[in-house]
């Protein structure tokens, strides 16, 4: 039984980076892990990946490029004013300007990068570096 498929989908693909494969399948696939692989994939730390329908929730097969050192989920899901992003960019992130957080926002799953431009807060989901 899975408690958080974000949480199992996120170490997936890390246990696949460490082993050297290129292919990594996460299953179950669900909306919100498409879109935070969406903005792994806007700054570089996958290739690219695609949604497998195999009659059940289905799967994400996603082509692994080498570049993710460390990701996760953020748990309890801290909620984020924008002032405060720098603070838990020196909490989750080793250096500056260095990994991305995914936040989810009434604007959509987004990185803290793209909150900035936008001006607006949201919840941490994860973090990749």
């Amino acid at each position: 039984m899975q408690m958080d498929p974000l949480a199992d989908a996120l170490s997936q693909l890390k246990n696949a980076e460490r082993a050297g494969k290129k292919v990594c399948y996460i299953k179950p696939a669900s909306k919100l892990i498409g879109r935070v692989l969406k903005v792994f994939q806007d700054y570089g730390y996958i290739e690219q990946f695609e949604f497998i329908e195999d009659g059940r929730a289905g799967v994400f097969k996603v082509m692994l490029n080498g570049n993710i050192n460390n990701c996760g989920v953020i748990k309890p899901r801290y909620a984020v004013k924008i002032k405060e992003i720098e603070k838990w960019e020196k909490r989750y992130l080793p250096a500056q300007n260095f990994g991305v957080l995914v936040l989810t926002t009434t604007r959509g799953i987004i990185s803290n990068n793209k909150a900035r431009e936008l001006n607006t807060g949201g919840k941490l989901l994860a973090y990749v570096y």
